[in-house]
This record gives structure tokens, sequence and C-alpha cells, in this order.
């Protein structure tokens, strides 16, 4: 059975194996709170017989503390008011946009494609739900096309000639090696830039109950972030990854807003040191898996330590879950030579939204819009870079 407190594991024994609550003293605890108190009976006389009085019953001890519910990161407490996010979305419906889009495409040498993608992401998030509220998407492919063209010209072909010009041009080995050095150089920063300008556009097109979301970091700060947590990545051999990624998860978090409430991150990454180090060992022994048990643990973190005012959000993902997950989609492309794209697109957002859940008062009051007019370079940028920068 899996344990009624955390939920995120087998128990065999007494004991879960993950948060180590006595799962008899747990049920007999929630048992308890659910029984209403009520006038007690008054008790009948005892006969009289010269019998010895029977004894009184010894109440129950009341469960130590470990055992007693509370929230968790797989579990809220009892009482506590849960909303959690649903998606309506069907894969052949999506199927259908995507055939239309290819088509359309081909139809325009391929100039289309900004406007398909639109309406992929217009479909998915208006799938997607919050109190029963559909989310909205309000980019344009108008604006998805000026951004390629931006990136293009400012970022992507510069890059490319300073990888290319030398060599064809016979300059020499020193110029090459300079050329080539300064290339990853420039295309170091354009990561942190991609990033921050893709997360900036995406929130500011997308809306909630008529209210936009919002990204206030200034991307100067994230790339000294993203440049220092990369350089001590290197120089611990990889053993500051888990605080490097935390720290650029607090910054994306921290600095996103809905209207002009922002929301909150208080992780540190630390937690994730062992778990980190322990997937890397077992990698050889598993073949890898191993890292999707990481995956799972450093995603119930994050959201475990994000914040909307008072309402906390929390994860349910596991390992297991996520290893079906991306063995169902693996399979399911093969199967169909990639046709059934949209289907892993509708797999992975219904499980996004049904792994996450947010515990307590969702107060929106004083929630007011605060939109900004965002460039959709930074968005155009991630896709060549084959980038994913959503927070889920």
């Amino acid at each position: 059975m899996a344990c009624p407190r955390c939920k995120a594991a087998e128990v065999s024994g007494e004991r879960c194996p993950r948060c180590g609550v006595v799962v008899a003293i747990y049920l007999a605890a929630l048992e308890k709170m659910r029984q209403a108190p009520g006038p007690r009976a008054a008790a009948p006389p005892a006969p009289q017989t010269s019998a010895p009085a029977p004894v009184a019953p010894v109440a129950a001890p009341s469960p130590p503390a470990a055992a007693r519910p509370r929230a968790t990161n797989g579990a809220p407490a009892p009482g506590r008011v849960v909303h959690s996010l649903a998606f309506h979305g069907r894969g052949g419906t999506l199927f259908g946009i995507q055939i239309v889009n290819m088509l359309r495409a081909l139809l325009t040498l391929g100039v289309y494609y900004f406007w398909g993608k639109v309406r992929v992401r217009r479909y998915v998030l208006g799938q997607s739900g919050l109190e029963g509220d559909r989310f909205a998407y309000h980019g344009t492919g108008g604006e998805l096309a000026r951004g390629f063209a931006t990136a293009l010209i400012v970022f992507i072909l510069p890059v490319v000639a300073l990888a290319l010009l030398p060599e064809l041009l016979g300059a020499g080995q020193p110029v090459e090696a300079a050329a080539q050095f300064l290339a990853y150089v420039v295309v170091s920063v354009f990561v942190p830039v991609a990033m921050v300008g893709a997360h900036r556009y995406r929130l500011s097109r997308t809306s909630w109950r008529g209210i936009r979301f919002a990204f206030r970091g200034r991307t100067r700060d994230f790339v000294k972030l993203f440049l220092a947590g990369s350089l001590l990545t290197s120089l611990t051999l990889g053993l500051y990854y888990p605080v490097f990624d935390t720290r650029r998860r607090a910054f994306l978090v921290s600095h996103a807003a809905f209207g002009n409430r922002r929301f909150g991150f208080d992780g540190q990454g630390r937690q994730l040191l062992r778990p980190f180090l322990t997937a890397l060992l077992l990698t050889l022994p598993t073949l890898g898996l191993a890292w999707f048990w990481y995956v799972a643990r450093k995603r119930r973190y994050f959201w475990t330590h994000t914040t909307f005012g008072r309402a906390r959000f929390r994860s349910t993902v596991t390992g297991r879950l996520l290893l079906k997950l991306t063995a169902g989609n693996v399979l399911l492309l093969a199967l169909t030579l990639g046709l059934g794209w949209p289907w892993v697109l509708v797999r992975n957002a219904r499980f996004a939204c049904e792994t996450v859940k947010l515990d307590g008062v969702l107060d929106l009051s004083g929630v007011a819009q605060a939109s900004q007019a965002e460039a959709a370079t930074g968005d155009a940028l991630s896709t060549f870079l084959g980038m994913d920068v959503g927070i889920a």
C-alpha cells in the first residue's frame, strides 16, 4: 500500500521508508480526528454483586509528534485548502492542429511556422485551468517572426561568422583559435540572455482570469549568476551544480509575478547535494535510470519551496511516475514515427497539472494588472538553441 502520509513510497512494513511515519498510529490519529466529538452517554449503574468491579480501559496514548498529520512534500495537512490544476486537452484535437500547421508551413515555405507555434501554445494553455478558470496565451505569430529576425541578425549570424569566416579566408591558426574562443564566449552569454528573454516574453503573454503574468528580473543579473555558477560547477567537477540549478530557479521564480504580486522561493539547494551524488554514483549500476529519481526529487524540492502569498506549491511526482511517462512517450514516438508528438505534448501537460498542487489560501485581493510590453527575441533565440525555459 502507498504511505497514507507522504503518498510517495510503498509501505511493506509498519514504517514508511521515506518519511518514517508509523502507518497504524497515523491512520488511528486520522480516524480519531474525523470523529466529531459528542456528549458522552451516562454509564449504567454497576450491578450489586460480589464480583469485582470491571477495570476501566486505559485510554490509548496520543500519537507521537512524528506521526501526527502535518503538511509534507507529498500531502497537505488535514483541513488544508488544496487548489488543483487540470488539463482538458486531447491528443486528437492537437494532432489536427499540427497537420494544418504542417500543410500551411509547406505552402508558405516555412513562414507559417511561427503562427503554427502560437496555435499550439494557445491550445495547450487554453486547456489548462486552475479553480475552474482556464489560462490564456496572447502571443502572436508576427511577434515570434520579428523576434526570430532580430535574433538571427544580432546573435546567430555573428556567431556563425566568427566560427566559419577565419577558416574560409585562410587567416591562420592563431586567428581561427581566437575567433572560435570569442564565439564560445558570445554563445555563453547568449544562453542566459535567451533564457531570461524567453521567460519574460512567455509570462507576459500568459494570463489567468484576465490578469497577465510578468517577469521583472534584470538580464545582466541573471547573466552574472549564470556565468559564475557555470564556472563554479566546472571548478568543483560538477558538485556545485545542484546549488547552481537552485539559484537559477530562485531567480526565475522570485522575479516572476501574477499581476502586481510576486511569487516567492526559499530553497537553498544544499538538500539536493546528497541525492545528486547518489544519482551520480548509481549512474552506471542503474544504466542512468537513477537520474529519474533525482529529477523527481528536484521537482518536489523546487515546488515545495515556491510560494504565492500565503499559499505554497507542492509536487507529487516520483521517479517511478517520471520513468513511466518518459518510457511511454519514447515508445509512442517510435511506434508512430514521430506522428504521435501531439499525444506526447498532451501527456506531458496532463502529467504536469496532475502532479502540482497549491496548498493554502489563494488570496487574490489587491492583485492588479501590471503587464509589460516584451519583445520575442529571447523566445526565438531559446528555440534556436533548443532550450526549454519552463519552470514546471
